[in-house]
């Protein structure tokens, strides 16, 4: 892909545009790999609290799931649910 296909008008210095043209040049996975990385580092730092906490949840659901409190829908009952409710307001 060439970079001549994008708009550069902002890019505030020819390094940034080498790395534009350089990122263009890899293949569309490497690309997407790219864009993800550079997007996360602007989420900032990990929250560890967040990850210990999820995995409780995980746990807590495939315990229900297991002690038969819970069960699953397929994928298109769940969209069809959440359009509903969407419509709802």
């Amino acid at each position: 892909m060439n970079s001549k296909a994008f708009s550069v008008t902002h890019m505030s210095s020819d390094t940034l545009k080498r790395a534009l043209d350089l990122a263009l040049e890899l293949p569309e996975s490497e690309r997407a790999a790219l864009a993800h990385d550079l997007l996360a580092s602007l989420d900032g730092p990990a929250d560890s609290d967040a990850q210990q906490a999820w995995e409780a949840e995980i746990t807590k659901r495939l315990d229900e799931l297991d002690a038969g409190k819970a069960h699953t829908i397929d994928a298109a009952e769940a969209l069809r649910r959440i359009d509903a409710r969407l419509r709802r307001g």
